[in-house]
């Protein structure tokens, strides 16, 4: 097991722990659909990267304009090695730039990666 081990409840039983990545994207009111667009035209890119354990777009229901996209992963390096892939890359691509177009303007005008470790909660 990895440096990301800890010990559960249980003497002996040792689990990996997932890491949470969340890109915090700055986006104006306007273009919040855009974005969306462009996260669901790239679904599933990320689905079959080794350490992948989830994704959420997370739309903002307030007067917020901070989008939250949050993934999962088994730990540090199966995030680092897919942020260091080719996949990732052409991934975060365009459709347009995929087939020799030019690049579209950026939906977001700042982004942040937070990085969280589960600390607590239930499972489903």
């Amino acid at each position: 097991m990895g440096t990301r081990a800890r010990a559960l409840a249980s003497p002996g039983m040792i689990e990996l722990m997932t890491v949470v990545k969340i890109n915090a994207i700055t986006v104006p009111a306007d273009s919040g659909d855009e974005l969306a667009r462009r996260f669901a035209a790239r679904a599933g890119a990320v689905d079959n990267q080794e350490g992948f354990e989830g994704f959420e777009l997370l739309k903002p229901t307030d007067d917020r304009t901070t989008w939250l996209v949050v993934t999962r992963w088994r730990d540090e390096s199966s995030f680092q090695a897919w942020l260091h892939s080719p996949a990732f890359g052409h991934g975060h691509r365009s459709a347009s730039e995929r087939s020799g177009g030019e690049a579209p303007p950026p939906v977001g005008t700042n982004s942040e990666l937070w990085s969280y470790e589960i600390a607590g909660g239930s499972g489903n």
